[in-house]
């Protein structure tokens, strides 16, 4: 599989978001566009057991692993787990600012210690074999300068042996701005990481942080940059990013024409993971979005929040969802739809938090 092809696009891990359920959906919407797991720490494996966290489907290739954690042996180990599985990559978190990660010395802090990131993943990629090892990175921490630590950052990793780094481009604050802020207050640099691409021309570089449409993402593999992660975008309207990225960005057929199609190109999924004792809202939780700034979007969520949720709701009510939406499209009779954002609501239900990554 040539990954670094899929890597032009793909789509953030997100914690809590970027699930097995959503990373079907969003294979529906884009054959190409690599996705990524949500992190998965690696003591969970290791000393944990839960396999159960790796568990995906065949349809979703290319996908990626992310790893959290900070000891070289354990981080190994996970990373030879994860490639036995079946994973396309291997990625360590060097980016997620949340506290229960700094507690566990990995995600962002890590950037303040790149020789422990390249001991880390020099065990990795002797662990996983033939499977790539990457890394997604911020472009630096609290009062660190992004021009020296950026560069020194990517020089420890590029001399680990890696050839892959995606980079939020923006500082992350440890101390007194929430995860929810890090992804908004620091400043986005993206000049700095196309700086990055003269520095270090062997590297593939992917740019990640504050792109919300397709046009942008063009933009940045316009400009040079190999690859574009999309995050909260993504999740949150994933049919104005992701339905039309096969043909734009990779020059490959689109798997669905538009929302409805894909809409129903979910369902033999939802029977299974109905058949398999799932529930419905574990699956349309993430599709919430499909419809954003169309006809029918706020009868989409308002629907789907308020039955899919009942005990016992099955594909009826996914279906009367997606027969109101598709007669609302055809007819045009739904005023005032608006695209899901931050802080929205559908029918008087709020809209989930805004996902880590």
């Amino acid at each position: 599989m040539q990954i670094d092809h899929h890597a032009r696009l793909s789509v953030a891990p997100m914690m809590d978001w970027t699930d097995r359920n959503c990373r079907a959906f969003h294979r529906v919407l884009s054959r190409k566009t690599l996705l990524y797991t949500e992190m998965v720490v690696s003591a969970a494996l290791v000393r944990g057991g839960a396999r159960h966290l790796l568990t995906f489907d065949a349809a979703e290739h290319p996908v990626a692993l992310q790893l959290g954690g900070s000891d070289p042996a354990e981080l190994a180990e996970a990373a030879r787990i994860g490639a036995g599985e079946g994973y396309d990559e291997i990625n360590l978190n060097c980016g997620c600012p949340s506290d229960r990660v700094q507690s566990g010395t990995f995600g962002a802090v890590l950037m303040k210690d790149p020789q422990r990131v390249a001991d880390c993943l020099a065990a990795m990629q002797a662990a996983a074999g033939p499977v790539e090892v990457t890394v997604k990175c911020r472009i630096g921490v609290d009062d660190q300068d992004p021009a020296r630590v950026l560069p020194d950052f990517l020089t420890h990793v590029r001399d680990a042996g890696i050839r892959r780094v995606s980079v939020h481009a923006r500082k992350a604050w440890l101390q007194g701005l929430s995860p929810k802020e890090n992804r908004d207050v620091p400043p986005l640099d993206y000049d700095l990481v196309i700086e990055m691409l003269r520095a270090f021309p062997d590297l593939h570089l992917s740019v990640n942080g504050g792109i919300g449409t397709l046009d942008e993402a063009a933009a940045f593999l316009d400009r040079g940059l190999h690859g574009v992660m999309v995050g909260r975008a993504a999740y949150q309207r994933p049919a104005d990013i992701l339905l039309e990225a096969d043909r734009r960005v990779f020059g490959a057929a689109n798997p669905c024409a538009d929302a409805v199609e894909a809409a129903q190109a979910m369902r033999p999924h939802i029977a299974r993971h109905l058949e398999g004792g799932g529930r419905l809202d574990q699956v349309t939780r993430h599709m919430l979005g499909l419809f954003a700034g169309r006809p029918g979007a706020r009868l989409w969520r308002r629907l789907l929040s308020e039955g899919a949720h009942r005990p016992g709701a099955g594909l009826d009510v996914y279906d009367d969802a997606l027969a109101a939406v598709t007669q609302a499209l055809e007819t045009e009779t739904q005023p005032g739809d608006e695209a899901m954002g931050e802080g929205s609501t559908a029918g008087g239900v709020p809209s989930r938090p805004v996902p880590t990554s």
